[in-house]
């Protein structure tokens, strides 16, 4: 294979500015590198953030290929490259740490030690990603094996389903418990049907939009609420207090909105970039006992426990298909809030 060999790729070039479809390389692996030829690139709201993000917001140097949520197979290997095969069908672990400190070691890069350091936050995120026809992974160990599960559903799972998973993992959920789920988009659908798979829990969806909701109850909520002036009166009258709350969203309504209708000694995720705040005092908007998190991603073992979940059927994401080459179409779509569920970008 030619150093030279070109992809086709989205790109970020300049902070601020829409990302465009150029040529870059396809390089040769080398040591513990894998090329992985991408069927499938999800596109995240996190896209948008550094997308939209002026000059300053964050470390990662310029220019580099879009793209967090990556499945596809394997096309070549370095020489220090073990484990897999040429052909071998697999998911991206996109959280790429330092790999040597004991979290990356761990499988844990999304908590790496040394992230403040570090001029990326994975694939995608400062490091070039999968919104192309090929992508560089740097080690084998962030590679997931995926078998025949579509690749459309195993690119969004890669963060629409890790994310959501990593934080149900976390909570400690009674058979009669009531969890919020705030944002019943990309990730929010898909937390449902993780929370209705793996615990017992009344599920609660909220959103502001009716096809979300429509979706939130395809996705199995016990009970969908249209967002407005109301709704934490009544999900606190149906609730009794919400045991633990995941906000999808994390603007100032939706977090006011789970200051409320939390219960004494109940959990707080807040997983989207909302730009919201939350005060956090005693006394405070939060009940006493509350307990909030800020949870990033997840680990690579809990994205195999993701994948075998799919593989079962007991989770599907809602997916709308693109080309690569309509990528623009699909960023504007999800920019004006008209994707359903998770926007998937198909190269080749």
């Amino acid at each position: 294979m030619s150093a030279t060999r070109k992809t086709s790729a989205v790109r970020l070039t300049a902070w601020g500015r829409p990302p465009s479809l150029a040529d870059a390389e396809v390089p040769d692996p080398v040591g513990t590198e894998v090329l992985v030829r991408v069927e499938a690139a999800g596109i995240c709201h996190s896209d948008l953030h550094v997308v939209d993000a002026p000059p300053g917001t964050f470390r990662y140097r310029l220019p580099f290929t879009l793209g967090h949520e990556i499945a596809g197979h394997v096309a070549a290997l370095g020489d220090a490259a073990a484990g897999l095969e040429a052909g071998d069908r697999v998911a991206v672990h996109g959280p790429w740490g330092c790999g040597a400190c004991r979290r990356c070691a761990a499988g844990e890069d999304n908590y790496c030690d040394r992230r403040a350091d570090l001029a990326w936050s994975g694939a995608g995120l400062g490091r070039d990603g999968g919104m192309a026809d090929h992508v560089l992974v740097p080690h084998a160990r962030h590679l997931v094996p995926i078998g025949d599960l579509d690749a459309a559903q195993a690119a969004p799972l890669t963060d629409a389903g890790l994310t959501p998973y990593h934080v149900v993992a976390r909570l400690t959920l009674a058979g009669d418990s009531a969890v919020v789920v705030i944002g019943a988009g990309g990730l929010g659908h898909v937390a449902i049907q993780i929370l209705r798979a793996t615990t017992g829990a009344r599920v609660f969806a909220v959103d502001v939009r009716e096809d979300a909701l429509a979706l939130a109850h395809r996705s199995g909520a016990h009970r969908t609420l249209r967002a407005e002036p109301g709704t934490e009166a009544v999900l606190r009258r149906e609730t009794g207090g919400a045991d633990a709350v995941l906000d999808f969203v994390g603007s100032d309504p939706t977090l006011a909105l789970a200051a409320g209708v939390l219960r004494p000694g109940g959990t707080l995720a807040i997983v989207g970039s909302g730009g919201g705040q939350l005060t956090v005092a005693k006394p405070g908007p939060l009940p006493q006992g509350a307990t909030v998190s800020l949870p990033f991603w997840g680990s690579r073992r809990e994205l195999a426990e993701v994948i075998a979940l799919a593989r079962t059927g007991a989770i599907r994401v809602e997916t709308e298909l693109f080309p690569l080459t309509a990528a623009g179409e699909a960023f504007e779509r999800l920019r004006a809030g008209q994707v359903r569920g998770r926007a998937v970008l198909l190269p080749g």
